[in-house]
């Protein structure tokens, strides 16, 4: 068992299947819903679900700001579906009031491959080989910065994003039954036993 810990935030959405794909991977894993339970973790997953009642969430919690400071600190991150949404630096459709963590330089749209009747599962080119991902409510990645590399694609579509450690997809990879992509995430945030997650893949590049 690796001493550091990863955190799941559990304010709102599917943060257990999370939990139980790090357990099983041998990594201590922390429900965080207060400062306090932040300040006991290494990394965070910021799960999917409404980014809008997270993001009010965070701020009724008091974790918004230790939040923020954590990850202008460098802390690693990996947010899935609303949880990209969150560390995105621009929502183009969010509502007025909706935080952004502004961690991630990527403009995004909420919802933007249907809502929830329109929710699919299709294969993905990712830097971890192909994946099966599962999209609900799923956002799109409309632009990409210049230190952002897409690990993953549906298509020609970026769905997989990295910019430093951290981390983020459009779909839900912890209902695929498949754990490499928080296997990657592991490796890059610093945790012992996953340094050889990643494998090269020549046509994954940088966008601009």
């Amino acid at each position: 068992m690796n001493a550091r810990c990863v955190g799941v935030l559990a304010l709102q959405g599917a943060f257990s299947a999370h939990v139980e794909t790090l357990v099983e991977l041998g990594v201590s894993c922390r429900e965080v819903r207060t400062p306090e339970d932040l300040a006991q973790v290494d990394a965070l997953v910021i799960p999917g679900g409404e980014s809008s009642t997270i993001s009010q969430l965070l701020e009724s919690s008091g974790l918004l700001e230790p939040l923020r400071a954590r990850l202008g600190g460098g802390m690693p991150a990996f947010g899935t579906c609303a949880g990209m949404i969150l560390l995105a630096a621009r929502i183009v459709d969010g509502r007025d009031d909706q935080i952004s963590l502004s961690v991630l330089d990527i403009v995004v749209r909420r919802n933007a491959f249907g809502r929830q009747v329109d929710s699919f599962e299709a294969e993905i080119d990712t830097v971890v080989g192909p994946f099966h991902g599962v999209f609900i409510r799923a956002p799109r990645i409309e632009t990409t910065g210049p230190g952002v590399e897409v690990l993953g694609r549906l298509g020609d579509e970026p769905v997989l994003v990295r910019e430093g450690r951290v981390l983020a997809a459009s779909f839900h990879p912890e209902l695929s039954g498949d754990a490499r992509l928080h296997r990657l995430f592991l490796q890059r945030a610093g945790f012992d036993g996953f340094e050889s997650a990643e494998a090269p893949m020549a046509h994954m590049r940088r966008e601009s």
